[in-house]
């Protein structure tokens, strides 16, 4: 999904993670991000033919509607397998896609691929317009007060609202130092509006976000 701050369009694409399996064990990674993009996740069967509900991780139709060659990565698999999407319509209100796809022809078939996700290329990845952003672009970026230069935190999610929410983990400027008693204390997290009023500066090559927020919403941190 991609976000332009004031219509706020956000293009998703999920980070590659460790996931932690039984006994210990670390499944497969998830694909580079830097060579896929997640497109969707495949969350339940559909009637009784083999399609399948998907949950969209794209802003991009054509993504599900055009046939064509598409990719299934599972947790353990070492890479994304081919797979070829036959058709596929959104679902109205319900933030969800029906596809078909080649070789699942019944509700079996549509079970055995629950929670598989849906992947493509880096080098599919679609030109975004002036001052849009994809989402992997903007986590990790530093937020600074853009009058003083302080720095405020770190951008670790973006959250679809409306107009998208920057979730910020402030810095700890002079954290106290903690007793042997003391418990380790959580940083603290901050919502920020993804609007070009608050804020007019997001510098993609130097990593850095640069805020003007509203009086009082920096005291909206919660722990």
């Amino acid at each position: 999904m991609k976000t332009n701050r004031q219509g706020a369009k956000v293009a998703k694409k999920k980070q590659g993670s460790r996931e932690q399996g039984a006994g210990g064990k670390f499944l497969n990674p998830v694909p580079n991000a830097d060579e896929w993009l997640e497109i969707g996740k495949i969350v339940a069967p559909q009637g009784l033919s083999g399609e399948l509900r998907v949950y969209p991780e794209s802003d991009f139709p054509e993504r599900f509607e055009v046939p064509g060659t598409r990719w299934l990565w599972h947790p353990g698999d070492q890479e994304p397998q081919p797979v070829e999407l036959l058709s596929g319509r959104y679902v109205e209100g319900k933030n969800l896609c029906i596809i078909s796809l080649a070789g699942v022809t019944n509700r079996n078939d549509a079970e055995a691929l629950r929670d598989y996700k849906l992947m493509v290329p880096a080098s599919d990845r679609p030109q975004l317009g002036e001052d849009e952003y994809h989402v992997t672009d903007l986590i990790g970026m530093l937020v600074f007060m853009q009058e003083s230069g302080e720095l405020v935190g770190e951008v670790v999610d973006v959250i679809p609202a409306g107009n998208f929410l920057l979730e910020v983990k402030l810095h700890q400027q002079n954290p106290d130092v903690e007793s042997e008693t003391s418990q380790p204390q959580s940083p603290k997290k901050l919502l920020i509006p993804f609007v070009k009023a608050i804020a007019p500066v997001v510098d993609l090559p130097s990593r850095r976000i640069e805020i003007t927020p509203p009086p009082g919403l920096l005291e909206l941190a919660i722990g």
